[in-house]
């Protein structure tokens, strides 16, 4: 006997027949502008866990944007190494190797001196 008014009392009250037709329309509540007000520590709290919240998302996205960096400097240094490598073979066709060997020696020390 107490599981069926346990029963009873779950279920809503019947409302009837809607008068413009639309009974598969769900209920609609009464208009409480004031309902959705919070208080000023919510509010606070609020901005605090937003503020926390968009903190950590800035580092991560300097993170990303940090490892994308480096990604593209690995592939540039590899690039220009290959251009160097390619234009030593080059110049390996026309020239003795010993001479290409010091031409190699005098521009890294002009690039360590022009850095």
């Amino acid at each position: 006997m107490s599981s069926e008014t346990a029963a009873a009392e779950n279920k809503p009250d019947p409302q009837g027949m809607r008068k413009n037709g639309k009974q598969w329309h769900p209920l609609r509540k009464a208009f409480r502008p004031g309902s959705g007000l919070t208080s000023y520590e919510q509010r606070s709290k609020q901005r605090v866990a937003t503020a926390a919240m968009k903190a950590k998302e800035k580092e991560m996205k300097e993170e990303k944007e940090a490892e994308r960096q480096q990604r593209v400097q690995a592939i540039k240094e590899k690039r220009a190494a290959k251009e160097e490598k390619e234009r030593y073979a080059k110049l390996a066709e026309k020239m003795h190797k010993k001479r290409l060997e010091r031409l190699k020696r005098k521009e890294k020390r002009n690039k360590l001196l022009n850095s």
